[in-house]
């Protein structure tokens, strides 16, 4: 009788330092001090036991238990395969609930929007992240039939739902992550699309416009389009097509946010069309997924399929074995898991979808010899990705023979084509790697990598440089390799610069930065063609990039067949800092040489003057905007001449350099609120300490809604490099999220 709490002689799991770092801090069980209770073999252990027991509910199996739960232990710790993080967190504990995401309705009623808010809550209590969408309910000023009153509109329920959101700790870990989508025909678009202006507003969500077909002809065609009320079907107003679809550009230029998503094209693979539309996805927008479904994810590490002298270099043999392993760890983590509604639980063993995709993809074609950016790399990712789809289908139909067909197969696409039986409505998703590749050692899903070495600074002021090991050994193979050379790709996370290196190796060895967007995009679509469900890609811009090459990125996306996108303009958000060299950030500098981009003062700009009150007299504040955002200040006082009136200019200047390097406002006021002077002043809603702390507060009043800013952690000196929140080191932007490489902290949950 298999025992799953008594494990057989094991050998000891060995995981890089980072990998114990992020094992430790998130996924070992742990006492009620808080000191961990497992070590990563007792964990790995802990998850196969869990999984491999579901077995026993199948009379046809064909594979023993305890043989099962080894080849399950051994798939993990050989790092060929993981699951979501969930499973590997609360697989055989008392939690049990092993999904990673889910979809939630927003229904037009007060109830269902509460009990959609309720339910989201008890997911991220349990440690999922949840996906929205707000197209139901009715526009802002429409009448409400029940009351006699007015509706309050989709943006301000987004923020009920990002409110509740960070009153619940997720999983005990980190905040819950969640998807809001809006329709781009309903009324209320623009708002939606203005939502995340702010910075700091809607911070536990990430906002994506649903573009229909209807929407994007009408954009080819510089037509206008319908905005229609959901609850009516009552055309309220046109709009140009092209119009809205510029701002979105201008918005995912100034931000990143909000993404967009092709609704019709999701639908049209939708497995399961008599169950509904799909309206939503999950926080990150690869798993498209109907109202109370959840994704079940896990990941094949490509980098390992590598076996020289084989087909392309590339081991199918056992990527078969690995794909076919997977997809039965995957069904049986959908009967292990125990999930927080009693109508998710249903809906999820009705249609049985799961997700397997890839991470160590960059790592591959490093071992290859194969750039990123060429035609053989697009070749050798569709050809991947075409093998994994059509070896999960195999697999999946194997377990159908043995366990029987999902239960809604027959009014589905499959069933209705004569197509199967299959167990799993789906089997394919490319899902963010950020943890899970830290614990498997490779590169990060399908994306680039973002540096080749990067510094570490530990305690007692030693530095540590850690290297991509597959490009150390390329150099010491070359004969290249040199403590020098590597300081100088720690310091800048890439050897494109360093000209004495062979060309060969340079061309092989890019980064994200280097990869021009149409490569990113292009490298999407391949891996797409053979996905069911979609692909966590972002397509990485310079700093310098325009809004019309952002308006060309979503273009050929929507060309290519992709189900959505997510752009990131470097530098476009206060929070960014790369994870290279000593912490500057490496983007070209107009000024000063720290790395800032400086914009360039148009010759018209538009403002407004405040008359302020301070202990040293009146002060006149005159703030100029450009797209509605601070873009420089001038600060008066007194006369020409006077000491006081040098130190206001001296300080209007230093916050307009501020912020045409793109420093958001809340940081500026993090810095400028609460310095003291000699003669602070009342006034009706608050004092006034000083010159900045006057400064500050318009900034506040206007731009942040009267909103105390977050305190930094640290010093809080630092404009130029916010943090991890949880262990202090730097962030990254990479698969539509900003990921920590130290501890595993990721912002999407």
């Amino acid at each position: 009788m298999f025992n799953p709490d008594m494990p057989p002689t094991l050998m000891q799991v060995k995981v890089n330092k980072n990998a114990e770092t992020v094992l430790r801090k998130r996924y070992y069980r742990k006492d009620g001090d808080g000191n961990p209770t497992e070590n990563a073999t007792t964990m790995f252990w802990r998850v196969a036991a869990a999984i491999a027991m579901e077995e026993t509910k199948y009379e046809k199996s064909t594979i023993g238990v305890e043989k099962l739960a080894r080849e399950f232990f051994d798939l993990m710790t050989e790092f060929k395969f993981l699951p979501n993080s969930p499973t590997l967190m609360n697989a055989g504990t008392g939690l049990g609930q092993l999904a990673a995401c889910f979809v939630l309705p927003v229904g037009d009623s007060m109830e269902e929007i509460f009990d959609a808010v309720k339910n989201a809550a008890m997911i991220h209590k349990s440690g999922g992240g949840t996906g929205f969408s707000f197209s139901r309910l009715r526009p802002h000023a429409a009448r409400v039939g029940s009351t006699g009153g007015v509706a309050s509109g989709p943006i301000s329920f987004l923020r009920i739902f990002n409110t509740a959101t960070e009153q619940v700790k997720q999983g005990g870990t980190r905040r819950g992550a969640n998807m809001g989508i809006l329709r781009v025909d309903h009324p209320d678009i623009i708002d939606f699309i203005r939502a995340k202006e702010r910075d700091g507003d809607l911070n536990n969500f990430n906002l994506s416009v649903a573009l229909t077909e209807k929407f994007m002809q009408a954009v080819e065609k510089d037509e206008e389009y319908d905005l229609v009320a959901p609850h009516t079907r009552e055309v309220k107003k046109r709009l140009p097509a092209r119009e809205v679809f510029n701002l979105l550009v201008q918005k995912a230029w100034e931000s990143g946010d909000p993404g967009i998503i092709f609704l019709d094209r999701i639908n049209r693979d939708n497995p399961t069309p008599d169950q509904g539309e799909i309206e939503s996805t999950n926080p990150c927008g690869e798993q498209p997924l109907l109202p109370y479904e959840a994704c079940n994810l896990g990941s094949i590490n490509l980098a390992l399929m590598y076996a020289k002298g084989q087909d392309h270099d590339v081991d199918w043999k056992e990527l078969r074995r690995v794909t076919h392993l997977a997809v039965r760890f995957l069904d049986n983590v959908i009967d292990a898991s125990r999930y927080p509604l009693e109508l998710i639980t249903e809906t999820v063993h009705k249609n049985r979808k799961i997700g397997l995709g890839v991470m160590g993809f960059a790592d591959l074609l490093f071992r290859l010899g194969v750039p990123y950016d060429s035609q053989e790399a697009l070749t050798l990712a569709e050809r991947i990705m075409k093998f994994i789809n059509e070896e999960s289908k195999a697999a999946s139909k194997q377990l159908a023979k043995e366990r029987g067909a999902f239960p809604a197969w027959k009014t589905s696409v499959y069933g209705q084509r004569n197509l199967g039986p299959y167990r799993n409505a789906t089997t394919t998703t490319i899902a963010p790697t950020g943890t899970l590749s830290i614990i498997a050692g490779c590169s990060s899903g399908v994306e680039p990598l973002f540096a080749l070495s990067f510094s570490r600074h530990v305690m007692d002021g030693e530095k540590l440089t850690e290297s991509n090991p597959y490009f150390e050994q390329a150099m010491k193979d070359a004969g290249a390799w040199s403590e020098t050379l590597m300081d100088e790709v720690a310091r800048t996370g890439r050897v494109g610069q360093i000209e004495h290196l062979p060309e060969a190796l340079r061309r092989v060895f890019v980064t994200a930065m280097e990869i021009a967007p149409q490569w990113h995009l292009k490298m999407q679509a391949a891996f797409q063609r053979h996905t069911d469900n979609a692909v966590s890609k972002t397509v990485n811009l310079p700093g310098t990039a325009t809004q019309q090459d952002i308006f060309d990125i979503y273009w050929m996306a929507y060309e290519t067949g992709c189900k959505g996108v997510t752009v990131y303009r470097d530098g476009c958000k206060a929070a960014q800092v790369l994870c290279t060299g000593d912490g500057t950030q490496a983007r070209e500098a107009k000024a000063g040489g720290d790395g800032k981009v400086v914009r360039s003062r148009p010759d018209v700009i538009y403002g407004f003057t405040q008359k302020i009150e301070t202990g040293l007299g009146i002060m006149y504040l005159t703030v100029n905007e450009v797209d509605g955002k601070p873009f420089e200040v001038f600060a008066t006082i007194g006369k020409s001449g006077r000491s006081i009136t040098a130190k206001a200019e001296a300080i209007g200047r230093l916050v307009s350099l501020a912020l045409r390097s793109g420093i958001a406002v809340r940081e500026i006021v993090g810095q400028l609120k609460g310095i003291g002077g000699e003669h602070p002043v009342f006034r009706k809603k608050g004092m006034i300490m000083s010159i900045p702390d006057a400064i500050a507060w318009v900034f506040e009043q206007r731009y942040m809604g009267g909103a105390t800013p977050v305190p930094r952690a640290g010093n809080g000196n630092d404009l130029a490099s916010p943090k991890c929140p949880e262990c202090g080191k730097e962030l990254f932007f990479q698969e539509g999220c900003f990921i920590c490489a130290e501890c595993g902290y990721t912002k999407c949950g």
